[in-house]
């Protein structure tokens, strides 16, 4: 009992030093306000995550069939609940978790911003986040979603592995951005990691795989409404150089204002 207890004692000290040493550090930086309270409750959420231990650095001293034991443990029926993963073979499963990276996210945290380069793919197992696209600037379309446990967000990466001239210099830009609107847990693959297990496994290169992907992933979605959008106003415009013979300027005038009517309103559905 004495023991548990001076264990318990020995490492709230160390808790308590270690915000000493990041509160004095963003003094000594002259952090502003919002910026410290932002470290702050990142820290809080780490404890109450981790209870203070640094996974990696411990899993990293474990051996290497251990340390897959282990993460197969920790990782593969969250994994599972990813609707991308679920009919993959325990094999691949393995490969995966075995490269997962435990990430944690504090509300108000940006994953990514739009036009950034992708560096991680991102699948949520706790929390919310908000995405949206202003479509770059290239197509004015705006979008906006939540992401709920079992998607995912950094999609762009998986497409730029798949490909034979992929490589670190050539990264691909995200068409989103994404923002943490609650405490948000997830697993990270990193660019080296999702590129091996694309090099590894042909299954990922299966079109049947790839179509699932695209169902699921929340880029594609905007993509698909972005295409059906411009589609829709093309129609538009074909109609009016059929009627304006017909109707002439004036007629066509009102026919073009109810048609922009009917394309807010589809935009707004």
């Amino acid at each position: 009992m004495y023991s548990l207890t001076s264990k318990q004692q020995q490492q709230g000290w160390r808790v308590e030093d270690k915000r000493n040493d990041t509160e004095r550090w963003m003094q000594h930086r002259q952090l502003p306000p919002e910026l410290q309270t932002c470290i702050r409750r990142y820290d809080d959420y780490k404890w109450a995550a981790t209870q203070g231990v640094d996974e990696q650095a411990l899993l990293s001293a474990f051996p290497l069939g251990l340390r897959r034991d282990i993460k197969r443990h920790l990782c593969l029926d969250l994994v599972r609940r990813v609707p991308l993963f679920d009919q993959m073979d325990e094999r691949m499963l393995e490969a995966i978790c075995e490269r997962l990276r435990p990430v944690l996210y504090t509300r108000g945290t940006y994953l990514i911003r739009e036009l950034d380069p992708v560096e991680e793919m991102s699948f949520i197992i706790r929390g919310h986040l908000d995405s949206c696209t202003t479509g770059g600037g290239r197509t004015g379309f705006l979008n906006t979603c939540r992401l709920d446990p079992g998607d995912f967000c950094g999609e762009e990466l998986l497409s730029w592995a798949l490909e034979s001239r992929s490589s670190a210099a050539n990264l691909p830009s995200s068409t989103r951005t994404v923002r943490a609107v609650t405490e948000v847990e997830a697993f990270a693959l990193g660019i080296h990691d999702l590129h091996f297990v694309a090099a590894q496994f042909r299954m990922l290169h299966s079109k049947r795989l790839r179509q699932k992907f695209r169902f699921h992933s929340h880029q594609w979605r905007t993509w698909a409404a972005c295409f059906i959008q411009a589609a829709w106003r093309r129609h538009h415009q074909n109609r009016m150089v059929a009627v304006l013979p017909v109707v002439g300027s004036s007629g066509a005038r009102m026919l073009q204002k109810k048609m922009e009517k009917q394309d807010l309103s589809s935009e707004e559905d």
